[in-house]
Parts: structure tokens; C-alpha cells; sequence
């Protein structure tokens, strides 16, 4: 096989393989077992950690569909990077920022600082982090289970994995900004919020080539989570909603 032919393989299949394994429902196998209990039918309706704790009472059982959640996204982009890195893989590359490799790159003869833009392997890692938020929030899998193609999540949890193996320095700014408002506001709607919004301006701030693509990430979390947002700012969303019997669907 040669090397065009790979690296379009990779381009192709890093995504579709990420989005299969983001779309894994954890949430829903652990409530299953569990309680023999259907995870969206509580709180917010969704396949994701929070309802986990509100459909089984338990914070271990939160946390253990936390992690699951958060291993969607860090193994497909890790081991994307890692392909993409060449043969034998590269760790140093596969666990740094993502961003320092494409200011690192040249292609003789061009000027440009944003000569990564034209090979198209430098989009995988994008791609495979894409595919694990949108298998997460759009699952295959369940849709095969309920038998309807419909959102089964917001990907926070795979998309925080899914950003800690693309760039650390992504995931910490968005995590303190995240916990900061949760902690002063008691929203955590209001934090989901703050944490999407830190993507962009933290790529800005740190004068990341790949600035368009954490606005993108940024936009697309934001959307998942506009309609509770605007329920936020007109006084419908409650305070650390936790539990089975309170809150917006959503």
C-alpha cells in the first residue's frame, strides 16, 4: 500500500471508527445492569454520567460512566495521532499538543507558517475527535436499540477526553474555567457554557494554528447546549441539577 493510499484510509476511516466508538452507550449499559432500567427515561433524558446518577442514586456509578465516557474520546485520538505519527509510532508526538506539530511543520518552498493546512493527515487527530463527540451526542447504537435516529447526549465527558489527548493545554483551561463558574454561579449549565467558550479564546490566546478548529469544537458544544443556555438565562434551569425529579429535559 503506499503512502497516499494509507493516508487516505486514515482520513477516512479515523473518523468513522471514532464515531463508533464514541457512540458506545455506557451510560445505558451501566443502568441496564444496574437497575434493569432504561437511563433516558431520567432527568435530562440523555446518555451520559449525570443521568447515570440520577437513575442509580450511586456517585461511584457516576463516576465509572464518567471515565467510560471519557475513554471514547482520549484512545481514538490518541491512537490517531499515533498513526499519523509514522512507523514505529512516535509517543512523544502522540502526547503532546497537537498544535505544536503543526507550527513545527515545513514544506519546502513555502512560506507559509500554515503549510500543514495542505497535507491532509494534520486533520485526522481533528477528525477522530469530531467523530468520538458526534458518535457520543448522535449514537448509532442506540439508535439501533430505541429504533430512532435521535441526540442520546452532549458529549462533555468524551469530548474532555477526546481534548486531553489533542491538547492538554485545550482541556485544562477549559476544565478550570468550567469548575470556576460552576463554583462561583452554582450553574452548571452556566459552567458547560463557560468551558466551550474557553476553547477559541484559549487557541487565541496561546497563538494555536488550529484556532478555527477549537472555534468549531467551541460552536459545537455550545449548541448542544443552547436550548438549556437560554433556559438558564431566563431563570428555568435549577442549581447543580442533580437529581431524577427536577430540571429541563434537554
Amino acid at each position: 500500500m503506499s503512502g497516499e493510499t494509507y493516508l487516505a484510509l486514515t482520513f477516512v476511516v479515523a473518523p468513522v471508527l471514532a464515531y463508533l466508538v464514541g457512540g458506545i452507550p455506557f451510560a445505558y449499559i451501566i443502568v441496564r445492569r444496574v437497575t434493569g432500567e432504561d437511563v433516558t427515561e431520567h432527568g435530562s433524558g440523555n446518555v451520559g454520567a449525570m443521568n447515570v446518577r440520577r437513575s442509580t442514586g450511586s456517585w461511584r456509578w457516576f463516576a465509572a460512566a464518567m471515565v467510560a465516557d471519557a475513554l471514547k474520546g482520549l484512545v481514538p485520538v490518541t491512537l490517531a495521532k499515533l498513526v499519523i505519527s509514522g512507523m514505529p509510532p512516535d509517543f512523544g508526538i502522540a502526547f503532546s499538543p497537537w498544535a505544536w506539530q503543526l507550527a513545527a511543520f515545513r514544506i519546502e518552498g513555502v512560506a507559509s507558517a500554515g503549510a500543514w493546512a495542505l497535507v491532509p493527515g494534520f486533520y485526522v487527530p481533528m477528525l477522530a475527535l469530531a467523530g468520538a463527540v458526534l458518535g457520543h451526542n448522535y449514537s448509532i447504537w442506540m439508535a439501533l436499540l430505541k429504533r430512532r435516529f435521535a441526540r442520546t447526549g452532549k458529549g462533555l465527558a468524551t469530548g474532555g477526553g477526546a481534548l486531553l489527548a489533542y491538547d492538554w493545554r485545550y482541556f485544562l483551561a477549559a476544565l478550570i474555567v468550567g469548575l470556576a463558574v460552576i463554583a462561583i454561579t452554582r450553574y452548571m449549565m452556566a459552567g458547560q457554557v463557560a468551558a466551550a467558550a474557553t476553547l477559541p479564546i484559549a487557541a487565541f490566546l496561546l497563538r494555536a494554528q488550529d484556532w478555527p478548529f477549537a472555534l468549531t469544537m467551541g460552536a459545537v458544544v455550545y449548541a448542544a447546549h443552547h436550548r438549556r443556555f437560554m433556559g438558564l438565562l431566563a431563570g428555568e434551569e435549577p442549581k447543580l441539577y442533580v437529581n431524577d425529579s427536577m430540571g429541563p429535559r434537554g
